[in-house]
C-alpha cells in the first residue's frame, strides 16, 4: 500500500493570549493622552485672533481687574430698596489696598456703585474686586466691579472634593479625576477649536466621544462593563444628536435664536471670529446628554456584570431583559431630571412670562419655549433609547466573553 505524501503544513501564527486589563487600560490611556496633545496643540497653534477687550477703552487709557481688601468706608449713600427683600441702592467711598497686579500695596480711594440687582454694599476686611483705569497722563481711578467670592468659591469646591471623596472612597476620587478632565477638554479644547471655526456639531460630538472613552477608563479601566457603558453612550449621544438637528430642521431655529448668542454674533460680525453659531443648539444637547447617558449607560453595564456574576448560566437573552428592567426604573427618574435641569436653569425667565399672562399661541410660540422644548426632549430621547442599547450591547460582550472565558479552561 503506497504511502500518501504528508500535505505541507500551512504556516501558521501563534495564538496571541489576550491582553490583561491592566496592559489594556495603560495601552488606551496612553493613545488617549497622545490625542490629548495633539488635539491641544491644534486648539492653540497659529496667530492668535485679537477678540479685543469686554469693555471699550479710548486713547491710551487701559483697564485692569485686580484684589483688593476694603480697610476703612470713608462714606456712603444708600438707602433701602422698598420694591425687594432688603436689597440697597447708592453708592460708597472706599479707602483700599490692591494686593494684585502693578499697584499691589497701594492704598487708593475706591468708589463702590449698587443698586437692587447690580453690586452690594461692603464693610470693612471684605475683599473686592476693582476696576482700575489708568489714564494717559498717569492717574488711577478705581471703582468696586465685584465682591471678590474666589476664596468662597476655592474652599466650597474643596468641601465639594471632600464630600465626594468621603461617600465615594476611591471611585470618588476617580471620577473627580474625570470631571477634572472633562472641563480641561471643554476649556482647553473644544472652545478654542470653536473659535477657530472647527465645525461645530461634528467637533462637539467627537468631542463628548473622546471624554467618554477616558472617563470610563480612567473609572473602570479596560473591561467589559466599561466598554459596553462607552459603546452605549456613544450610541445615546449620537441619537441625541440626530434627533436635535431633525428638530431644529423641522422647528426652523437654531442657535442663532439662543438666549445668550448675541455677544458671539457681534465677535463674529465685528471681529470676524468664524464661530458656527447655527450649531450651537444641537452643540448644547450634545453636551447635556452626555452626563446622563454616561450615567444611564455605567448602571446598566455594571448591574448586568453583577447579575451575571451572581448566575452565570444567564443567557443572552436574559440578561437583555434584566438590563431593560433596570433601565425602566432609571428613565422616568433620569427624564425629570433633564428636563428639571433645562428648566430650572431658566426659572427666572419662566416666572415673568408666567407673570405676563401671555397667550397660548404667543407663549409656544417664543423662541425659549421651542429652544427649551427640543434640547429637553431631544436629549431624553436620546438617553432612553441609550437603555435598550447598552443592555443589547453588554448583553452580548458579558455572554461573549463568559463563553471565551469557558473555552480557554
Amino acid at each position: 500500500m503506497k504511502k500518501t505524501p504528508d500535505k505541507p503544513k500551512l504556516l501558521q501564527l501563534p495564538k496571541l493570549p489576550p491582553l490583561k486589563k491592566e496592559a489594556s487600560t495603560i495601552i488606551v490611556l496612553v493613545v488617549s493622552a497622545v490625542i490629548f496633545v495633539v488635539a491641544l496643540f491644534v486648539a492653540h497653534s497659529g496667530e492668535a485672533k485679537d477678540t479685543g477687550s469686554l469693555f471699550w477703552v479710548y486713547g491710551t487709557e487701559t483697564i485692569d481687574f485686580e484684589a483688593a481688601t476694603v480697610n476703612e468706608i470713608v462714606g456712603e449713600d444708600m438707602a433701602l430698596d422698598e420694591a425687594t427683600e432688603g436689597s440697597y441702592s447708592g453708592s460708597q467711598e472706599l479707602a483700599v489696598t490692591i494686593d494684585t497686579g502693578t499697584y499691589a500695596g497701594k492704598q487708593l480711594t475706591a468708589y463702590n456703585y449698587f443698586g437692587a440687582i447690580s453690586g452690594s454694599p461692603v464693610e470693612v476686611g471684605d475683599g473686592v474686586t476693582l476696576t482700575v483705569k489708568t489714564h494717559p497722563n498717569g492717574d488711577v481711578s478705581t471703582t468696586v466691579y465685584e465682591i471678590n467670592r474666589i476664596p468662597f468659591l476655592i474652599g466650597f469646591l474643596i468641601l465639594f472634593f471632600i464630600v465626594v471623596v468621603l461617600v465615594g472612597g476611591l471611585t470618588g476620587l476617580q471620577s473627580l479625576i474625570g470631571l477634572a478632565f472633562t472641563c480641561v477638554c471643554l476649556f482647553a479644547i473644544l472652545i478654542p477649536m470653536l473659535l477657530k471655526g472647527a465645525p461645530t456639531i461634528p467637533t462637539t460630538f467627537v468631542m463628548c466621544a473622546y471624554i467618554s472613552l477616558v472617563c470610563f477608563t480612567i473609572l473602570g479601566g479596560v473591561h467589559r462593563k466599561t466598554v459596553g457603558a462607552f459603546l452605549g453612550t456613544v450610541a445615546g449621544t449620537f441619537l441625541a444628536m440626530v434627533f436635535g438637528l431633525g428638530a431644529q430642521f423641522l422647528g426652523k431655529i437654531d442657535g442663532l435664536r439662543l438666549e445668550d448668542v448675541e455677544p458671539l454674533y457681534q465677535l463674529a460680525v465685528y471681529e470676524g471670529i468664524p464661530i458656527g453659531m447655527e450649531g450651537l443648539l444641537v452643540a448644547s444637547i450634545i453636551i447635556c446628554a452626555l452626563g446622563a447617558v454616561m450615567d444611564v449607560a455605567m448602571s446598566i453595564a455594571s448591574a448586568l456584570e453583577e447579575i451575571h456574576a451572581a448566575n452565570p448560566k444567564l443567557t443572552q437573552k436574559e440578561l437583555f431583559k434584566s438590563g431593560m428592567n433596570v433601565g425602566r426604573d432609571m428613565a422616568g427618574t433620569m427624564t425629570n431630571t433633564l428636563i428639571l435641569a433645562f428648566l430650572g436653569s431658566e426659572l427666572t425667565l419662566m416666572i415673568f412670562l408666567y407673570a405676563r399672562d401671555l397667550s397660548f399661541y404667543h407663549l409656544f410660540s417664543t423662541a425659549f419655549v421651542s429652544l427649551e422644548t427640543i434640547a429637553g426632549l431631544s436629549s431624553s430621547i436620546g438617553m432612553i433609547l441609550a437603555i435598550p442599547l447598552t443592555a443589547l450591547i453588554s448583553s452580548m460582550l458579558i455572554t461573549r466573553g463568559s463563553k471565551e472565558e469557558q473555552s480557554r479552561k
